[in-house]
């Protein structure tokens, strides 16, 4: 069948490594055709073009500056952007008739892409549910409900909507994503929502003890302390001003060794706070080589989320999986809401406190210290692949396709009749 998927994530191969190519591989693996639409921002100053290898073709489509751009700009270039898809849709997928759409959040500004499709081909509609968008922002205190903001909020809580309507069905990454949806949106049905959750193609990610032992010297990271190590964005969803005050309690830790990667809007409080307190346990890290970062992820001892605790919506950061895929036990911190926490302590493969209780924190790191983590590390990846592999995501998916076709189907039947 052919398969269309639109996002704004910009990506050149499926062949690279993330939530969604490595998704996109499953159907490929399976026989199925890829069509899929990939951004190109006008300050790369290229012109839309297509890739394609084997059964995927990438649209590379230009579009305006949303990313590294004034709000302005970026605003314009989002309103710009269903129309442009449609009509790159039309012109370089031309005479492609799509048997599925599959369509992340953020953003929830294709809504009209997906319609259209839908309308026109009478295509299966999957949504993947990554973020619940304006509420995540109102979370945040960048969105309230009333007020001028709350013009803003109700015009996405609108999109919202449609899109949840336009959707034949919505994969949620866990079942507190689920309860949630069906809570807040009573109009849609139980069976339309399901657990469909961020995975990765499970390939385990071991170094050898010399391997460890020279990334940790190149990188001035100590060869005998435990390491605990954070990867990933540092912005206001991962509770930057919560993982300093843990940093802080662990300054005179004689055993532990605190790594930072990553980088974001909140990574100049990060960089004062190693400016003042100079710690002698920790590093910071704005980036690392590609090639270097999963070895390194692999090289660490425990890997470390973080979210903000002021979350009413439940979210499932997919850098969890980067951690079990390289056999490291997990500690989360983060808001009662979401559903991590209790995933990892029933898998046996890491501990959770809330991210607003230090007290918590500093007893599991007493905790950490004392156990064998090869054993947590161990069922982390076996965790991974019965439940985050990518053709797990891919039979869920495939299942419903089947099954709403099947209806269709009947339904026709019955008229014909």
């Amino acid at each position: 069948m052919n398969v269309l998927f639109l996002s704004l994530l910009d990506f050149n191969s499926i062949t690279e490594h993330n939530i969604y190519t490595d998704l996109l591989r499953e159907f490929v693996k399976h026989g199925h055709n890829i069509y899929a639409v990939s951004p190109v921002e006008r300050r790369c100053n290229l012109d839309t073009y297509i890739v394609s290898k084997e059964n995927a073709r990438i649209l590379k489509l230009r579009i305006g500056n949303i990313q590294k751009t004034n709000v302005i700009e970026k605003g314009l270039s989002m309103l710009m952007i269903e129309r442009q898809y449609i009509e790159g849709v039309k012109r370089y997928f031309k005479g492609i008739k799509f048997d599925l759409v599959l369509y992340p959040t953020p953003p929830i500004t294709l809504v009209g892409v997906v319609k259209y499709i839908k309308k026109r081909d009478n295509a299966v509609t999957y949504l993947m549910l990554k973020d619940i968008f304006p509420q995540n922002a109102v979370d945040m205190q960048m969105l309230s409900k009333t007020g001028i903001k709350g013009l803003l909020y109700h015009h996405f809580r609108k999109k919202e909507k449609t899109l949840y309507a336009i959707s034949d069905h919505i994969g949620c990454m866990s079942q507190a994503n689920v309860d949630y949806v069906l809570r807040h949106n009573p109009e849609i049905g139980e069976k339309q929502v399901e657990i469909c959750p961020n995975s990765i193609e499970a390939q385990e990610i071991r170094i050898s003890d010399s391997e460890r032992a020279e990334l940790r010297r190149k990188y001035q990271i100590p060869l005998k302390k435990t390491v605990f190590v954070y990867g990933g964005n540092l912005g206001k969803p991962q509770g930057i001003p919560f993982l300093i005050d843990c940093l802080k309690t662990q300054l005179d830790n004689p055993e532990a060794f605190f790594l930072i990667v990553g980088n974001g809007t909140e990574f100049e409080k990060l960089k004062t706070f190693f400016g003042e307190y100079r710690p002698e346990n920790m590093r910071l890290m704005k980036t690392l080589p590609r090639e270097d970062y999963d070895r390194m992820i692999a090289s660490c001892d425990v890997g470390m989320i973080f979210l903000d605790h002021r979350f009413t919506i439940p979210n499932f950061p997919s850098r969890l999986l980067s951690y079990m895929q390289a056999g490291l036990p997990v500690l989360a911190c983060t808001d009662s809401n979401t559903d991590i926490g209790k995933v990892i302590e029933e898998g046996g493969f890491g501990w959770w406190c809330e991210s607003n209780n230090i007290c918590a924190f500093d007893k599991i790191l007493k905790k950490i210290s004392k156990e064998n983590l090869n054993v947590p590390g161990t069922k982390g990846f076996h965790f991974l692949k019965d439940n985050y592999a990518s053709n797990v995501s891919y039979e869920t998916i495939i299942d419903k396709f089947s099954a709403i076709n099947k209806n269709r189907r009947t339904i026709s039947e019955g008229s014909v009749d």
